[in-house]
This record gives C-alpha cells, sequence and structure tokens, in this order.
C-alpha cells in the first residue's frame, strides 16, 4: 500500500470534505485533516526545511523536507501525495491589536507558503489559483477567451453609467463576492436580482457593483470539473425565479450531457487558472444555448451528487489518490 498522504484542509463542519474522506479510508489512503485558521499554531505543529549544505536534498532540487505533526499523526512533507484545499478558515485576527495581526500574517504566509510548495504534490486546487480565479472580472474575460458566451456586463460606481446600462435591457445585479452577510444579526445571502433604471441612485457610487444583462433563461445548469472530468445537471427552478440558489426547496435536477466544443471550453478555462476543479453556472435559454455565469472554484456539489446522480465523489477521489503523477 502506498503510505504517501492526502491532506485536506477545510473548517470542522464540512460534509462535502466527509464525502471525500469516508471514498480514501474505503481506499485506505492515509488523510491528514485539518484547518490551518483554526488549528495553527496549536495543535498543528510544522517543521520545514530547504536547502544548506547538510540536507539531504540539496542541490536536488527536490524542494521542502521536514514534517507536519497533527495531533498524534505525522506528516512527511517531501512524500505528499495531493493536498485539497477545500473550505479552511482564514487565519484569525483582531483589528485592534498589532501583534495578532502580524503572528496572522505570519502564519498565512508560513504554513500557508510551505502548504503551496511542497514538492510532487497534486493540488485540488492549489490556494492561489483559487484567489485569482474568484475574481468575477478575471472569470468573465477568461470566460470569453474559452469560447462561452457571455451576458453583456457593467462594472461600475457611476450612477449614470448603471441607469443607462439598466435603461438598454433588461438588467440584473449580483455581488462581485459573496462573502459573509447579516440582516438582523441572521446569516443572509445576497442573491442576483432584477434591477431598473429607475432604482439607480447614489447610492452606486459608494462600492463597485456588477450589473448583467437578464438572460431569458428557462432553466440553469451547474456543471462540475474534476481534472478532466465533467459532471453536469440541469436546474429548474418555480416560473419567474432569477437566482435558483434562493429556492433550494423548490427546484428539480436531471444529469445533462455536455458537448465536445463545450467539454473544451471548461477545461480551457481550467487551465488558464491554473485550476483542478471547478463549479461552472449556466444559464439556459429556450434554444439550448449556455449562457456563462460564474465559476466557483471551490463550489459545493455534495448535494447535487445526490439529487442528479453525479459520481463527484469519486472523480476526486481518483485525482486525490493518484496524485501528481497521474493524468486524467
Amino acid at each position: 500500500m502506498d503510505g504517501r498522504p492526502v491532506l485536506i484542509c477545510t473548517e470542522y463542519e464540512d460534509a462535502t470534505a466527509d464525502l471525500v474522506i469516508a471514498e480514501l479510508n474505503r481506499r485506505r489512503v492515509p488523510v491528514l485533516r485539518f484547518d490551518p485558521g483554526r488549528d495553527f499554531p496549536a495543535p498543528v505543529a510544522l517543521a520545514a526545511g530547504i536547502g544548506g549544505e547538510g540536507s539531504s536534498r540539496a542541490g536536488s532540487g527536490g524542494g521542502w523536507e521536514g514534517r507536519l505533526v497533527v495531533g498524534a499523526r505525522t506528516a512527511d512533507l517531501s512524500a505528499v501525495r495531493a493536498l485539497y484545499h477545500r473550505r479552511p478558515s482564514p487565519y484569525p485576527t483582531n483589528s485592534g491589536e498589532q501583534a495578532a495581526r502580524f503572528a496572522a500574517q505570519e502564519n498565512r504566509r508560513g504554513l500557508g507558503g510551505v502548504l503551496g510548495a511542497l514538492p510532487g504534490c497534486r493540488y485540488l486546487s492549489h490556494p492561489q489559483a483559487i484567489a485569482r480565479a474568484e475574481y468575477k472580472p478575471a472569470q468573465l474575460d477568461a470566460a470569453t477567451r474559452a469560447g462561452f458566451t457571455v451576458p453583456a456586463t457593467l462594472i461600475t460606481n457611476d450612477p449614470g453609467a448603471a441607469k443607462e446600462f439598466c435603461a438598454e435591457q433588461r438588467a440584473i445585479y449580483k455581488p462581485l463576492h459573496a462573502g459573509a452577510y447579516e440582516v438582523e444579526g441572521e446569516p443572509a445571502g445576497i442573491w442576483a436580482a432584477p434591477v431598473e433604471a429607475g432604482e439607480i441612485d447614489g447610492a452606486v457610487s459608494r462600492s463597485a457593483h456588477l450589473f448583467q444583462a437578464q438572460v431569458p433563461k428557462v432553466a440553469d445548469v451547474r456543471t462540475v470539473v474534476v481534472g478532466r472530468q465533467v459532471f453536469a445537471a440541469r436546474i429548474t427552478a418555480p416560473p419567474g425565479v432569477v437566482d435558483w440558489r434562493a429556492e433550494y426547496r423548490n427546484l428539480s435536477y436531471e444529469p445533462v450531457t455536455c458537448s465536445d466544443e463545450m467539454r473544451g471550453a471548461l477545461v480551457r478555462f481550467l487551465a488558464g487558472f491554473g485550476l483542478s476543479f471547478g463549479a461552472f453556472d449556466f444559464a439556459v435559454t429556450a434554444d439550448g444555448a449556455w449562457w456563462f455565469l460564474e465559476c466557483n472554484p471551490n463550489g459545493q456539489w455534495a448535494w447535487l451528487e445526490d439529487a442528479a446522480q453525479l459520481p463527484v465523489t469519486t472523480a476526486i477521489a481518483d485525482l486525490l489518490e493518484n496524485g501528481a503523477g497521474h493524468h486524467e
């Protein structure tokens, strides 16, 4: 049995990661799960070295060596087969404490930097690639280059430009980042929503806004890409629903296949960012055309696997088990 471990970095309660870990355990693949933002500097301990005349790897190009200790388990940094960067917590900071802010940045660049530079490690996906791909302007540019059909889009803080855009066509507003948001102390989502020119006012000037032509869709498709494997499900929401995420309890799903042209565009898009995974959202019109909306480089998929019978867990476990030497 290959004893090289898979590192899984994610928050404590992550049912999606649980599925992958269970499958890797079934295959007897060693797994070390931890949350860097919560577990470091304790109980996780790091001792990583590189270079020096006395190093066994000096001049070999072998990179970092040493150990990562997670509780009672230890991983050889030079023998990690894969790292699954799921949804780790951010390194905590206290804006009022200079020492805490300094420590958090040192931890992120120290532990995070070593984890992002492991020799011979397969990343699903590399943390820096995920960070780059989370910018919607970069996504939309990459989507047009990959060959997707993209709705007309305006990013602005100019109320006049926003009003003009929304007067020219039916338009929606959606956030540039799906960060944490609360209403009266309760978690709330900011969904894509229709907006008319008459609703635009000076508040637009307070931040960047993303406005987009509203696609006359009849359904949506979420496509999950793992390496070169593509899994897609058609999502049907009640009539008039713009953002299906607001109606999880009233959706229906069915698996669909992608054309070879679409598969090629999906793979090109991910390759441009250096990603091994992507959860894509498309709006589907009556003529069957798929319109690119966005790609979440670390999007959710577990509920879709069950709802549409898509073997995503198996595909991810395959990629992690085979490590960097495997080619899909």
